[in-house]
């Protein structure tokens, strides 16, 4: 395997994925098909790389989601993601409102890093994917910073690095903490997976050393 020269500086974000900035995006919805159910929550942190080129977690944008004109709400989903799409304290925006709220700053940041599109980060990625695209088609929204097939999934990640898929599991077995109580929720499950996607990633990077 080759291997990397420790002293010389790291060269930026952009040089590390091919041009792609990974952004890990979690979504919270009403069911399982982004075409019927409605998307509740959605969150996005946008990884960056630190002076030494080790990879951390940066901004969080999240908002709460009105449920599309015509969506449906699985009961099961609701249950299992303890969400009330009608609780008068979630601040919920619409789609269109959401959308720029969200990927505008994922736009600059490509921008800025020099990088060509985002890569959306995810666990079971293309899951989120398919949310974002049907919000992004349904809203005829033009400027979608996201690769539309190609992802970063923490699944695959987490087996290979630490021999487990399941999210909190494999995010404790990298060292990180994990609060049930405070799972399902697009900003908690979206900043987890940021974590665990930076330390398999740097993991890699150390090995290289």
């Amino acid at each position: 395997m080759e291997r990397l020269d420790s002293t010389s500086a790291p060269q930026g974000i952009a040089s590390r994925f091919r041009g792609f900035l990974p952004v890990v995006v979690d979504v919270e919805t009403a069911g399982f098909d982004p075409q019927r159910h409605a998307l509740l929550e959605i969150a996005a942190v946008i990884i960056r790389m630190d002076a030494d080129g080790w990879l951390v977690p940066g901004a969080t944008h999240a908002c709460h989601v009105l449920p599309f004109l015509g969506s449906e709400l699985d009961p099961s989903a609701l249950a299992f993601n303890k969400i009330d799409p009608d609780h008068p304290f979630r601040d919920a925006i619409a789609e269109h409102q959401a959308l720029p709220k969200i990927l505008n700053p994922i736009r600059k940041a490509v921008a800025s890093q020099g990088c060509n599109r985002a890569i959306l980060v995810g666990h079971n990625a293309h899951f989120d994917l398919g949310f974002v695209k049907a919000a992004v088609e349904r809203n005829d929204y033009k400027h979608n910073p996201f690769h539309a097939f190609s992802v970063f999934d923490t699944v695959s990640l987490a087996g290979l690095a630490y021999g487990q898929t399941v999210l909190a599991k494999a995010a404790q077995l990298a060292g990180l903490s994990w609060d049930n109580a405070a799972a399902h929720s697009a900003i908690y499950d979206a900043e987890q997976t940021a974590r665990l996607f930076c330390a398999v990633v740097n993991r890699w990077r150390s090995a290289t050393f």
